[in-house]
């Protein structure tokens, strides 16, 4: 009777708490919208049959299988390479940092990290910087010649002169639609060169504009800018003689071989230039956001499994590299079994974890790429609140979540049990 009496307020809590909101979500769940007429299994067939709502289902399983996994083997191996150096503890404080932060902060956060523009979003200023160190980048974007000028289009996107060049007459390359902020740094005003010796072909390629109109077409004017490192070539009977690039104030020099050349701009003066990835398009949006939980949860896996590396015999270890196990050989056959309990622990909790995973997708997938993202708990609330809001089917997904933890806690619990028999 005392045991009764003690245990009546928890009850009485779990009954208000837990049992009764799965009991009546249940009940819900066979009703319609407005939950007056009894729908049977309808709300669940909607579950499977809805393309959104697959879309959910599938995204959940891709989270469940990908997120603990990562997260778990990147926290061994933090743990176990911490180890034996001096600044170990100082490494694993920074990596568990994350765990203090809130899922609604680290979703701001990798928002603005996944920005599309280099100079806002940190990933792609990052993918940026190394594609631009290995691939030749534009100069000139969307830059083009005026029907009055000298130059037609090449085909492919490049532009080529409408007759060759010869010695002695400076070759005009005239563009426009250069934005001032595109235009190069070094860019100085651009003057007409001087007639090249020894039969040597000279020109200027510019930006024929000038900033608040009084400009002449095809004619350098004292405040139009040189186009510093515009890529020239000559071309004769569709073979390169000769290639060039502009000086600061747009001059240029090809050697004599290109005299009755055609001068050819590269289309490599003109793509767009590259803007990086779309981290939080249709196709990257989910493995983006999986990114940022593993950021945030590595850190729980690296503390749970070094406290376990704490708790190995050391003489199991000892022995095995006394009889000539390499490292590798060690961690593998050695170290990774026994800790297989605390690897269990952390990724059966982390899958339960991922399950109810919500605010990071709310936050970071933008509206366009919400229901690419989209998963069972943030299906739950857009079916469940909102003028469209149908209760039936959001009970139903909440119902769903319910059978899909309880494996997992069963697993855990089973877990757990056998460990306390030991």
């Amino acid at each position: 009777m005392t045991a009764a009496v003690f245990l009546l307020p928890a009850l009485v809590l779990l009954g208000a708490l837990v049992v009764y909101p799965i009991g009546y979500s249940v009940q819900r769940s066979f009703f319609d919208k407005s939950g007056d007429s009894f729908a049977g299994l309808g709300n669940y067939v909607t579950l499977f049959t809805d393309g959104t709502i697959r879309t959910a289902i599938r995204n959940n399983l891709i989270w469940v299988v990908v997120a603990p996994t990562v997260a778990t083997a990147l926290g061994l191996i933090f743990a176990v390479l911490t180890e034996r150096v001096r600044w170990g503890t100082a490494f694993k404080l920074v990596v568990f940092m994350p765990m203090a932060v809130s899922m609604l902060a680290a979703g701001i956060i990798f928002r603005l990290v996944y920005e599309q523009d280099p100079d806002r979003g940190v990933a792609n200023a990052v993918w940026v910087g190394v594609h631009d160190t290995f691939a030749e980048s534009s100069s000139f974007p969307r830059a083009r010649p005026l029907p009055a000028h000298p130059l037609k289009a090449a085909g492919g996107g490049a532009y080529e002169t409408k007759a060759p060049v010869r010695a002695g007459r400076p070759a005009l390359l005239p563009l426009v639609g250069v934005a001032p902020a595109q235009m190069p740094k070094d860019a100085r005003p651009a003057r007409t060169p001087a007639d090249s010796p020894h039969g040597e072909i000279s020109g200027v390629a510019w930006l024929d504009f000038t900033r608040g109109g009084g400009g002449r077409p095809n004619a350098v004017d004292p405040k139009e800018l040189g186009l510093d490192g515009l890529r020239i070539e000559a071309v004769k009977d569709g073979r390169v003689v000769a290639r060039t690039t502009a000086a600061a104030d747009g001059t240029f020099r090809l050697p004599a071989a290109a005299d009755g050349a055609v001068l050819r701009l590269p289309a490599s003066n003109f793509r767009e230039q590259y803007d990086g990835v779309a981290w939080l398009g249709p196709t990257l949006v989910t493995p983006a956001i999986i990114g940022s939980y593993v950021w945030m949860w590595a850190g729980f896996a690296m503390v749970l499994i070094a406290a376990g590396l704490a708790g190995l015999p050391r003489e199991l270890l000892e022995a095995a590299r006394v009889d000539g196990a390499n490292e590798w050989q060690v961690f593998r056959r050695i170290t990774v079994p026994l800790l297989a309990p605390v690897l269990g622990v952390v990724l059966v909790t982390l899958m339960i974890n991922v399950l109810k995973v919500f605010d990071l997708v709310f936050v970071i997938a933008p509206g366009s790429a919400l229901d690419d993202a989209n998963v069972l708990a943030l299906q739950l609330y857009r079916s469940s609140f909102g003028t469209g809001a149908d209760l039936g089917v959001g009970s139903a997904i909440a119902v769903l979540l319910l059978l899909l933890v309880l494996p997992v806690m069963a697993v855990n619990i089973r877990r757990m049990r056998k460990e306390s028999r030991r």
